[in-house]
């Protein structure tokens, strides 16, 4: 483990993360001597003591079980993209922009599993250490071709993408008051980037998909990506009310279709909706997400 750059990728997501710690020069200096006292072994707890710092004091048992469920969904995300360019499976995935792009993705959930693990100081903690062999990317045979077939690849990755940042919402208001809350909105915002961004790879790329728009569109279930077996990750989406009020027509403007009113808002995805959906793709028995 190379703590430099572990720090210097979640300096990418939370840009202020040496101010929370101390001014840069005294957190590089300290960071330095204590790699030369303690054993890699120890770095997961050196780190967690540091983040405790940055983010707060230990925390409460509802934010721990939030941070556990973000960080399992980073790993599930990290693993999905570090396979797919591995020696072993990268010949599908186009040399170039769209390899650059899958690869700046793909180190970038590493950085969020880097702060989460953080965050929780993990070496004890229960989180689980997921690994690809925890996972079944073809959801049980639904998405058959997904390590050889860019276009599935790609359909499988959005769904992901726009489950993670609903997610991030829906899990916002249990982490209300928390220093760590301002973390998880900027890994959240990051989320919402890497989406767009797939969601135009998957238009430039996916046969019948070239008007898919870079936001999740109005369709009557929710789901504007045509694949039918990601219905679930897009639950709510056609919704047209905020807060109990009616917004198509809102104030007698004309202009406000439902199409506008869905397009406009983006809902939230409850943790026991994620769960079910994470569980598809996750084949360890006792790494399942448990449902109530």
């Amino acid at each position: 483990m190379n703590i430099l750059n572990i720090l210097e990728e979640i300096e990418k997501v939370d840009g202020e993360i040496y101010e929370r710690l101390s001014p840069r020069r005294n957190a590089m200096k300290d960071f330095f001597n204590m790699g030369k006292k303690i054993s890699l072994a120890a770095l997961p707890l050196a780190m967690g003591s540091m983040f405790q710092k940055a983010y707060g004091q230990t925390n409460p048992s509802s934010v721990t079980d939030v941070l556990n469920f973000a960080l399992a969904l980073e790993y599930l995300e990290f693993n999905f993209y570090d396979r797919a360019l591995s020696v072993a499976n990268s010949t599908y995935i186009p040399t170039g922009a769209p390899r650059n792009a899958i690869t700046t993705i793909r180190d970038h959930e590493k950085a969020h599993v880097a702060l989460f693990r953080g965050a929780l100081k993990i070496a004890t903690t229960d989180a689980p250490a997921y690994t690809y062999a925890d996972y079944d990317f073809t959801a049980g045979g639904a998405f058959g071709d997904v390590d050889t077939n860019y276009s599935t690849f790609l359909k499988v990755a959005l769904a992901f993408e726009d489950t993670g940042v609903r997610a991030f919402k829906g899990q916002a208001t249990i982490l209300k008051g928390m220093p760590v809350l301002t973390t998880a909105l900027q890994v959240h915002s990051v989320e919402a980037r890497h989406a767009s961004h797939i969601r135009q790879m998957v238009s430039a790329n996916v046969v019948g998909a070239s008007g898919l728009k870079p936001w999740i569109a109005y369709t009557p279930n929710g789901n504007d990506t045509g694949v039918a077996g990601v219905n679930d990750s897009y639950k709510g989406e056609e919704n047209t009310k905020q807060a109990g009020i009616e917004i198509i027509g809102i104030n007698g403007f004309a202009g406000v279709t439902q199409t506008i009113a869905a397009e406009s808002f983006d809902e939230t995805l409850m943790g026991s909706d994620v769960k079910k959906i994470a569980n598809l793709f996750i084949k360890t028995a006792n790494k399942k997400f448990p449902v109530t």
